[in-house]
């Protein structure tokens, strides 16, 4: 008879399966952390190349990118008017930070594209700097630029146009951060370039960061030190889930509310008690799917391509009206605990959501808001109410920055 062979019962079977399950369920969470350190990596590589980017421009140019910019029409404000693609399109003086910065992130191609008339073949028609970057037939505006993104952000596709996660600082502060230094005088139906007092005085007043919507800013405008004040910052874009972050909250008792209780929103309940990332699903919020965090980097909106040092990272995004208007934008990201942030000398710092950021419910600094001129009971010229995070956002408060962050 030949020798008997043996195999495998089943009960060893089913160890050897277990014992796989085990190494497969211990070895899992390695490879996600590692992978994700690999895409944090990339991320902070992407913030580096924004910001020598910046560098290379003020160079070139001895100023930052403008915040707010473009050709339009003098005597025509009109939205419907500036999305035309017949040729007669504008961009309502609406083009954010980062189109001015593609040809110094190696995207001469799409810099010229974009700085040229484009006639396509289906028939539409624009001008040199395109539409208002709403508008999605113009091809730039649907691209996504890759280093504009971070790539543990999942977002992608409709219902956004190109995506960002790299947003200006435009201080601890966010009135009138919707208009800058440029409004347009209804009365007079025209644009006001930096000559309108109140609006200057405002600007002044409360856009207190690097950059200022519409204006010309410059590396000596930052008084309080390159090192210890924050150029840019990563944000989340919206994944359609009412995430705080990114799906923001509209209409929250107008302007003057918001500015005087950063942390409206909250108090009000519209946050889900069950879980704090979320808004309560008894909440409704307005506004189209197009208009989410980081859903058209071309525009220079708050909600698009802004964020203040007001609330610290990952907090809630809270508007004082419409969702292309002002109000509280945090940084925020994807990554664990925190998020990247450029400073103005080009080092990238990881910030934690928990860096010291004061009261949350002190006003913010402003002056004259709105038709009745109302005033923050913060004093212009003040140091920032919001901790260390608010004066690492400031460029001339004249803070002194002694902690680590």
């Amino acid at each position: 008879m030949g020798a008997l062979r043996r195999g495998f019962t089943l009960v060893e079977l089913l160890v050897v399966i277990a014992i796989i399950g085990v190494l497969v369920g211990l070895l899992l969470p390695a490879v996600q952390s590692a992978r994700e350190a690999a895409r944090r990596m990339k991320c902070s590589n992407n913030v580096k190349q924004i910001g020598l980017g910046v560098h290379n421009y003020h160079s070139t140019y001895q100023q930052l990118p403008i915040h707010g910019f473009g050709p339009t029409r003098e005597w025509n404000n009109s939205a419907g008017a500036a999305d035309r693609y017949d040729g007669t399109g504008f961009t309502r003086i609406e083009l954010s930070y980062l189109v001015g910065l593609l040809p110094f992130i190696e995207q001469q191609a799409m810099w010229s594209m974009i700085s040229s008339p484009l006639n396509e073949a289906d028939g539409d028609v624009w001008p040199a700097f395109g539409p208002r970057a709403t508008q999605g037939r113009y091809p730039p505006w649907a691209t996504d630029i890759p280093t504009y993104r971070c790539p543990s952000d999942p977002g992608f596709g409709v219902p956004s146009l190109g995506r960002t996660n790299f947003a200006a600082c435009i201080g601890d502060g966010f009135y009138d951060a919707e208009n800058g230094v440029t409004i347009w005088n209804t009365g007079r139906n025209r644009w006001e370039y930096q000559t309108d007092v109140r609006q200057m005085q405002r600007a002044r007043c409360g856009l207190r960061g690097v950059f200022v919507p519409r204006a010309s800013m410059k590396f000596r405008d930052i008084i309080d030190g390159m090192s210890q004040t924050i150029c840019v910052g990563e944000i989340a874009t919206d994944l359609g889930d009412r995430d705080i972050r990114t799906h923001s909250s509209t209409n929250n008792g107008g302007t003057i509310t918001v500015l005087d209780n950063p942390k409206t929103c909250a108090d009000a309940g519209q946050i889900d008690r069950r879980r704090p990332r979320y808004w309560d699903p008894d909440y409704t919020i307005a506004g189209q799917p197009i208009s989410r965090r980081g859903y058209r980097w071309a525009i220079f909106h708050s909600l698009q391509s802004q964020f203040n040092t007001i609330l610290p990272p990952n907090s809630e995004v809270c508007l004082a009206g419409h969702v292309d208007t002002r109000g509280v934008v945090p940084p925020s990201s994807r990554h664990p605990g925190g998020c990247h942030i450029l400073m103005c000398d080009g080092a990238v710092k990881f910030i934690t959501d928990s860096i010291e950021a004061g009261n949350p419910r002190t006003p913010c600094v402003y002056c004259r808001a709105l038709a009745s001129n109302t005033n923050s009971a913060t004093g212009p010229g003040s140091k920032s109410p919001y901790g260390l995070w608010g004066a690492l956002g400031t460029r001339a408060s004249r803070e002194v920055i002694d902690a680590e962050f």
